[in-house]
């Protein structure tokens, strides 16, 4: 049987994610902190606490993916319109991007994969958090399960 305070520490796992906001690796630290000091109570916390460290990680890990993949392609199309044989000094610099080209459009539509990725995983920490509340155990999707 649940009682309030596991469910509550459970939530919290969840919702310590969103200390990233204020601390660097919040989302790793809150967790983790909360989880190991909490998992030997009760195999509820347990559960939800591997569930939120694995979506962290895995998100982290997307997101590595995602920039590995976006960022080069900005970075060609800006340097390609850059004559760096006639630099001249500041006075005569300017970068001439041009017209798009379908590098910058596969980078744009990358990038908002990105910003919906992040606000899929905001819901999806709400969502956990609030079955965590009534005592439902979570599996977050698309989740690599590191902590078993």
């Amino acid at each position: 049987m649940l009682d309030n305070h596991q469910k509550n520490i459970a939530t919290f796992i969840h919702l310590s994610t969103f200390s990233r906001f204020f601390i660097p690796f919040g989302n790793f630290i809150g967790p983790i902190i909360l989880w190991s000091a909490n998992k030997e109570k009760s195999e509820f916390i347990d559960t939800h606490g591997k569930q939120a460290i694995n979506f962290q990680i895995s998100v982290f890990l997307y997101a590595i993916i995602l920039g590995t993949l976006t960022i080069p392609l900005f970075i060609f199309k800006i340097f390609n319109g850059i004559d760096f044989i006639d630099f001249h000094g500041f006075e005569s610099f300017h970068i001439n991007i041009g017209k798009p080209s379908p590098l910058l459009y596969i980078g744009g539509v990358l990038g908002a994969f990105a910003v919906i990725g992040f606000i899929i995983e905001l819901a999806l920490i709400v969502v956990a958090s609030l079955k965590a509340r009534d005592g439902q155990v979570y599996k977050y999707p698309l989740t690599i399960n590191f902590l078993k």
